[in-house]
């Protein structure tokens, strides 16, 4: 057999892959780190150990209304995902690829193109087409490069989009805590993820994401398919039908006719909130957003029983999130609620220090790479932004920065350390039935090369923008 060369991309990936599968710890160790760490940290800067504490104990519970909210987008994301209508376009996808290498390239357009309107189905959707494919024997499709791919969106796109909860939270009034609102006014998405700068950006960032998961997809020996981890999918049963019923309670259950009732209704309200506000603000709610995306299951699904099965299937997937959610709370509050004698923060001291050394030019840079490292301690969209917006937004107003492309800024920079954070790769990997540990080297090898072109387009890019002031 005539050994193929190894490409800079594939040794890459193929080299940190190796080391993580032994090195690298579930997601849940993570957040245990994260907690230590910030613990330790609020005490170096003389938080009493009783501060920290309560901070601890009141975070943990801080982010249920949002930990229930983001269940609900995976569960309604995989609903849809695993609807028949869309399992046939998911299976007839996955006839277009020709080998392996394109089949990972189109996993990961597909990912990044639906993380712009919903990011858990982007990673439902995606890994279930990446099982379609790895079905697929005469591909010799990397498994564990597929999954990275299926994730990709999550680390290069989402937040550009409408999943972005910090660009949902400023364009609506009534979903902006009041000291931030203080500071920013309303935000309407035509100045964040509508500017024409931040779509440049998101184009590129679909180009590259694209060619680092071609060239770094590996061939030949270095192949890894879904046999060689041996793993197996169970085939569907086929769904009942009202005359296979046996007895007449399931009749209810096997029938339409619940689901069309339920669904007009919902659909008309749909329409209220649609047609009595700007769209634009309609969608920002999240609770709307999940709405949507769940009656849209429930039609897809048709009957009853179909969807409650859709459900249960995507349950597991939310597992991770139930779990580390509280412990990301309490890191949130440890960081902002346990103060010194001072009265100052672990959050206070590094935002400071970023902001003491930012101008009006340096400032997209400087608090993208602050944003960044942020999220790897606390992955949350929307409860990061609540904690960062009230230094990042007065900062903003100081250095004359135009307010809708510090959210940009945020959203760009805090997607980056979801490459090598396991948190948002959970109900991905529970789909695929991987480990962090799996896919983690082709996901690194995604940042390395994002993290420079990230940060070189928010600081080019926001160079085209003026300062607006706040429009209350």
């Amino acid at each position: 057999m005539i050994q193929q060369k190894t490409g800079f991309f594939e040794g890459l990936a193929v080299s940190i892959s190796n080391w993580s599968e032994k090195w690298f710890p579930d997601s849940y160790v993570f957040a245990l780190l994260g907690v230590i760490i910030v613990a330790v940290a609020a005490w170096s800067i003389g938080a009493p150990a009783t501060s920290i504490s309560g901070a601890f104990g009141d975070g943990f519970w801080s982010l249920i209304p949002f930990t229930l909210q983001m269940t609900m987008l995976i569960i309604s994301g995989y609903v849809v995902s695993v609807s028949k209508p869309v399992e046939k376009f998911i299976y007839a996808l996955a006839r277009i690829p020709s080998d392996g290498r394109m089949a990972i390239v189109m996993v990961a357009f597909i990912s990044m193109s639906i993380s712009l309107v919903q990011w858990a189905m982007s990673t439902v959707l995606s890994a279930l087409l990446v099982i379609a494919l790895a079905k697929r024997k005469d591909l010799n499709m990397d498994y564990r490069a597929a999954a990275a791919a299926a994730f990709v969106g999550m680390g290069a796109t989402w937040a550009l989009g409408l999943s972005s909860s910090a660009a949902q939270l400023q364009a609506n009034k009534a979903s902006l805590p009041d000291n931030i609102y203080q500071l920013t006014g309303v935000i309407p998405f035509s100045e964040t993820i509508f500017l024409w700068q931040s779509m440049v950006m998101v184009l590129v960032l679909i180009v590259i994401s694209v060619a680092i998961a071609y060239w770094s997809a590996p061939k030949g020996n270095n192949v890894k398919t879904l046999q060689d981890f041996d793993i197996q999918f169970d085939e569907e049963k086929p769904e009942d039908t009202p005359s296979q019923t046996k007895r007449p309670g399931d009749w209810l259950e096997t029938s339409p006719l619940l689901t069309i009732i339920v669904a007009i209704i919902g659909l008309v309200w749909i329409y209220m909130q649609f047609s009595q506000k700007d769209p634009m603000i309609a969608i920002s709610n999240l609770n709307t957003y999940n709405f949507l995306f769940l009656i849209l299951g429930l039609i897809l699904h048709g009957t009853p029983r179909n969807f409650l099965n859709a459900v249960s299937k995507a349950v597991p997937a939310c597992s991770g999130v139930l779990i580390q959610f509280p412990l990301y709370g309490s890191i949130a509050y440890m960081m902002t609620k346990a103060v010194n004698v001072d009265g100052h923060s672990v959050s206070h001291y590094i935002a400071n220090f970023f902001v003491s050394i930012s101008n009006k030019e340096t400032f997209p840079v400087i608090m993208g790479v602050y944003s960044a490292v942020l999220g790897f301690f606390v992955p949350s969209g929307g409860g990061k932004w609540i904690i960062e917006a009230p230094y990042v937004m007065q900062a903003a107003n100081d250095l004359k920065v135009h307010l809708g492309w510090s959210v940009q800024v945020y959203n760009a920079a805090e997607a980056l350390p979801n490459f090598i954070n396991p948190f948002f790769m959970l109900p991905m990997l529970g789909i695929l039935k991987l480990k962090a540990k799996d896919v983690i080297g082709f996901t690194v090898t995604q940042l390395i090369f994002h993290l420079p072109v990230v940060l070189f387009l928010l600081w080019i890019l926001g160079r085209t923008l003026t300062y607006i002031p706040p429009q209350f």
